[in-house]
């Protein structure tokens, strides 16, 4: 019996200070913090329609924090035996200044991690 299950993850970043100049009050934080999710929410439910069609077990994770960090931690949470990550395949500076998630990922993860160009 087949008791894969494909977890498909959606990392939100944590609202950080806006700046030295800013002051946000509690009740526009949490205005930011929902439309935040709302926006994962819609990036996540195509990937989830595409998986119910195809009939394979799966789940949806919505995830806070730092990205590399939240992955890592689910992977090893649900014992997962691969990661696949997408990659935007900067090189060069761009990388060095932009960071590359999919790189953290291959480093901290606990399973071994297939990377997907995005087209």
């Amino acid at each position: 019996m087949n008791r894969a299950e494909l977890l498909i993850a959606h990392v939100i970043a944590s609202v950080g200070p806006l700046g030295d100049e800013e002051y946000v009050t509690p009740r526009m934080y949490q205005d930011m913090e929902a439309t935040i999710r709302r926006f994962a929410e819609k990036r996540l439910d195509p990937l989830l329609a595409r998986a119910r069609k195809t009939k394979v077990r799966h789940k949806g994770l919505l995830l806070k924090g730092i990205p590399h960090e939240e992955i890592a931690r689910a992977a090893r949470q649900k014992k997962a035996d691969l990661v696949v990550v997408g990659t935007h395949g900067r090189t060069g500076m761009a990388r060095v200044f932009l960071g590359s998630v999919a790189a953290r990922v291959i480093s901290s993860s606990p399973c071994p991690v297939l990377t997907v160009r995005g087209r």
